[in-house]
């Protein structure tokens, strides 16, 4: 096993999440802060969006649309010409706050929800992962999803992997050549940790953001920990990157309490150089 040691590129963020890589750049949502933003290879942050709710996941369609989840308003949005305007309200699919998404290569999104609300204090309800498609229809795509958090497509396009955080679990849903569910079974059991933001190797295993055991480890099928990173704060997300793929940058924060984050401003953007490359879809 090797222990990497991360260190921070940019901070003074609220919450930084849903890191993704594209164009040489790191984009990412800043939750509590309610924007989007994009880091070059410097640390150099630029502002692309601000939006009037609180920004969960990001995704590109095939076109260079950028969409965006607007979380407690439960809609996807897209953005135009630096506008933001509705492309999915899924206020009647998702039981609670939507999440995380990821795209895949036909511009099809698959979007995570709470299922209750975390920071009220409510107890662990099963969700929903909603499927988008490339003309703006949505669906339930799976049921009994256990807080649906990061997700990646693998290369081949066939198989969705997500993060499950309390159910301490990443699943593989089997897709089918319309992009619906074939198959459901569990990837690995990661026993204690949380499993928040994920990336894919070109080996086929997973880097894990898990912010309840404080721990980023890259993990097989199965479940087997292969390597751990050691970070300045609180890893809630990661993405693999840079001109090589091998920088992986992690999304860091001292708390997710909205309140909290919004008033510390303790988020920060760490990387380290890994081994093994990024994979599958930016």
């Amino acid at each position: 096993m090797t222990v990497y040691h991360s260190s921070t590129i940019a901070e003074g963020l609220a919450f930084p999440e849903a890191p993704r890589w594209r164009a040489g750049r790191l984009w990412f949502t800043d939750q509590h802060a309610r924007a989007v933003l994009a880091m070059d290879p410097t640390g150099a942050l630029d502002r692309i969006a601000a939006t009037e709710d609180l920004p969960g996941g990001l995704g590109w369609l095939p076109d260079g649309r950028i969409l965006v989840v607007f979380m407690t308003q439960r809609r996807v949005m897209q953005l135009t010409n630096g506008a933001l305007v509705e492309y999915a309200d899924l206020s009647g699919k998702a039981s609670f706050h939507c999440n995380d998404l990821v795209v895949d290569t036909a511009g099809r999104a698959y979007v995570g929800n709470f299922g209750f609300d975390l920071h009220g204090g409510a107890e662990v309800a099963p969700a929903e992962i909603i499927r988008i498609d490339g003309d703006g229809t949505a669906e339930v795509f799976a049921r009994d999803v256990v807080f649906p958090n990061g997700g990646v497509i693998t290369p081949g396009g066939d198989v969705l992997l997500v993060a499950e955080t309390f159910a301490h679990r990443i699943s593989a849903f089997g897709l089918d050549s319309d992009g619906r569910m074939a198959s459901r079974q569990v990837w690995a059991d990661l026993g204690e940790h949380t499993p928040d933001g994920i990336c894919l190797d070109a080996d086929g295993a997973v880097w894990v953001a898990s912010p309840g055991s404080g721990a980023l480890i890259r993990v097989r099928q199965g479940g087997d920990i292969v390597d751990e990173c050691w970070t300045r704060g609180t890893p809630y997300a990661c993405m693999l990157g840079g001109e090589d793929r091998r920088t992986l940058h992690v999304c860091t924060s001292e708390t997710d309490d909205p309140r909290e984050a919004a008033r510390r401003r303790s988020g920060r953007i760490e990387q380290v150089r890994v081994e093994v490359p990024g994979a599958g879809l930016p």
